[in-house]
């Protein structure tokens, strides 16, 4: 399975939350706090170590305010019999 993780820059971060209705697992929140500019940003909220690393959040974010990392396990080759 795949591991993945963002990071969202909160001082660039709108807060318009596309990222968290677009998030297919759910793990993209909106922050309580504010941030340099006035908005509330997103924030990650995984605990459980859900996030793919699909990278859909960082594809909508209008701000690219959004970086994904991605811990991909390499396939073992078959060897044909």
């Amino acid at each position: 399975m795949t591991q993945g993780c963002i990071i969202i820059d909160a001082d660039r971060c709108k807060g318009c939350g596309l990222c968290t209705d677009v998030c297919p697992q759910a793990v993209i929140s909106m922050a309580t706090t504010f941030n340099a500019r006035g908005y509330h940003p997103t924030q990650l909220v995984d605990p459980l170590g859900r996030c793919t690393g699909c990278a859909v959040c960082a594809v909508i974010c209008p701000d690219a305010a959004i970086t994904v990392y991605r811990d991909v396990t390499p396939r073992v080759a078959r060897v044909p019999r």
